[in-house]
């Protein structure tokens, strides 16, 4: 069998990624340094990650591709613009708290089926070129070590935020990787660029960044409102503001976002109007609008409970119009009671800014 010439087959790897849609390539060894594995150890041991039990139960695993698929010997890792260039203006409905705030990644459809979907068909196009080879790919999807597999494969580097950043794009991307057999030559890592800058750190509504490169989850909003199951803690609830899925704050002031590339990708077009809607209304919806105007939502998977939660910290922290009031009276005896103990919580919130 004639071996494959491993650097042109590299070259062809990445142009066949962006005519799929990927805005780059890059290729890694399955290995990462020891240190990482010593701040992961570290970061669990503190209880950073919450109630995201997975995180402890897979532990390092996701720092070692070649354990997690045996056999690996490189990683393609790639990633995908998702900013909706059509979407209202992000600051501007933050600013405007009767409106929901949701990340601008979500607007759109499941970005793990796109990028599942991409990525397979690459490894269907590198299939045809080698014939039968060990492969599996992922998108945020198992225990890997997305961003460390990246930045070392020099697509960027891990900002302050613990986000990759990339000196021509910014980082409003996905990303995704494909693990396989092949001994294909790898790219070199990159320096990072943050210098002396704050802003990530300094604009958190939570502070959930606590240092530079970690982040607490437990006061992280995306956790809270994404991976939380339970309450959200009362001393957080009006730091959330209207962000009701998510939060991008630390990008919005992110210096090289000025350089963000909007997608051309139609999955992630803005889908219900969700990038301009007022609280109340989404508060009024059922549980069969939510499944119906969810579905192939990446926000589909939170499940309406919890949405529900989101939305009436939101309208607590809202201003105290008819509209807002009689959307939290509307659900005072909604069936859940996780429902239920957010809405009084919202209810009290007005009643104690209008002094009764």
């Amino acid at each position: 069998m004639q071996i494959p010439d491993y650097p042109e087959l590299a070259r062809q790897i990445k142009a066949w990624a962006q005519e799929l849609g990927f805005a780059d390539a890059r290729i890694t060894r399955p290995q990462l340094p020891p240190e990482a594995e010593e701040k992961l150890l570290a970061w669990l041991a503190e209880g950073c990650h919450g109630e995201m039990d997975y995180m402890a139960r897979h532990g390092v695993l996701r720092l070692r591709p070649a354990e997690l698929v045996p056999g690996t010997l490189s990683v393609v890792s790639l990633r995908m613009h998702y900013w909706p260039e059509m979407a209202r203006d992000a600051d501007s409905v933050l600013a405007d708290s009767e409106r929901a705030y949701l990340s601008r990644y979500a607007l759109g459809r499941d970005y793990h089926k796109v990028l599942r979907n991409r990525l397979q068909r690459l490894a269907e196009r590198l299939q045809g070129g080698v014939g039968e080879f060990g492969h599996r790919v992922f998108t945020d999807s198992a225990p890997v070590a997305e961003v460390a597999l990246a930045a070392q494969a020099g697509l960027g580097w891990r900002g302050k935020h613990t986000l990759l950043l990339n000196r021509h794009h910014g980082s409003l991307f996905f990303l995704g990787e494909l693990f396989t057999d092949l001994p294909l030559p790898p790219d070199e890592d990159e320096e990072e660029h943050c210098g002396r800058c704050t802003r990530c750190l300094d604009v958190c509504p939570t502070r959930a960044i606590v240092e530079p490169y970690k982040v607490d989850a437990r006061r992280c909003i995306s956790y809270l409102t994404i991976e939380l199951a339970g309450p959200i803690p009362e001393p957080l609830r009006p730091l959330i503001g209207n962000r009701v899925y998510g939060c991008d704050d630390c990008q919005l002031v992110c210096p090289w976002n000025r350089f963000a590339v909007p997608t051309e990708e139609a999955d992630f077009a803005v889908r219900h109007g969700l990038d301009d809607v007022t609280l109340a209304e989404l508060f009024g919806w059922s549980a069969e609008d939510f499944a119906a105007r969810m579905a192939g939502s990446p926000i589909y998977r939170i499940g309406f409970e919890r949405w529900s939660r989101n939305l009436a910290v939101g309208l607590g922290n809202a201003p105290s119009t008819p509209e807002v009031l009689a959307a939290l009276a509307a659900r005072e005896n909604d069936p859940s009671e996780l429902v239920r103990e957010h809405v009084r919580w919202a209810l009290a919130q007005h009643a104690a800014r209008a002094g009764g």
